[in-house]
């Protein structure tokens, strides 16, 4: 199983990072490990080598069938479910990897950095997957909401690019990316992620 992340797939989030305001030509790939994966409401532990960890909360796409090379037009026979996810990022981390030039992995792809709720069937969303809203809530106050049409690069284009240099598996995630909100974590925060009127992610930090 591998879990793959997008950066910079939503304008506001880009801004408030201090990124320019225009769209990259291919999506921003990263990875985590198979470590990183955190289900069933069990808890997040904020790591003890970051000062700052950050939720992003995302659309978190599962495919289905194995795919190459899958054309964009084809792309939406290869994921049939998806749900809210949180990318935990360690910001302070990242941000002397940026400025060194240096890979992400250990700012995003560390144990427990990728929370996933409960899958919906693509079938059973009501809505085209460019037309979903989500957000998080911290101790029952919304802090973060995007909604899918804002992506930069849609969820179809996303699959399509990913393949072309990895061969997608069934049960593989893709993190799609996080619009502008992002903040920090604190221990016993409560964390909750809703796609349109239903919650699928609730958790505790520790």
């Amino acid at each position: 199983m591998k879990i793959f992340g997008i950066g910079m797939n939503y304008a506001q989030h880009n801004k408030e990072l201090g990124v320019a305001l225009y769209i990259q030509e291919e999506p921003v790939v990263f990875t985590k490990a198979d470590s990183a994966l955190l289900t069933h409401g069990r808890p997040f532990f904020i790591p003890d080598f970051t000062q700052r960890c950050d939720y992003e909360t995302e659309l978190v796409v599962r495919i289905c069938r194995l795919g190459r090379s899958i054309p964009e037009c084809f792309a939406h026979r290869y994921y049939d479910a998806v749900t809210v996810g949180i990318d935990f990022t360690a910001r302070d981390l990242q941000a002397v990897a940026r400025e060194k030039g240096l890979p992400w992995d250990c700012c995003k792809g560390f144990d427990g950095s990728a929370a996933v709720g409960e899958f919906v069937p693509v079938t059973e969303l009501g809505h085209d997957i460019q037309d979903l809203h989500f957000h998080l809530d911290v101790n029952g106050q919304t802090v973060q909401q995007g909604h899918t049409a804002d992506m930069l690069h849609p969820v179809d284009k996303l699959v399509a690019y990913i393949s072309r240099f990895f061969t997608l598996k069934m049960g593989d995630l893709i993190f799609t990316g996080t619009p502008v909100g992002v903040g920090l974590v604190h221990e016993n925060d409560h964390l909750a992620g809703w796609l349109e009127d239903k919650k699928l992610l609730e958790f505790n930090v520790k």
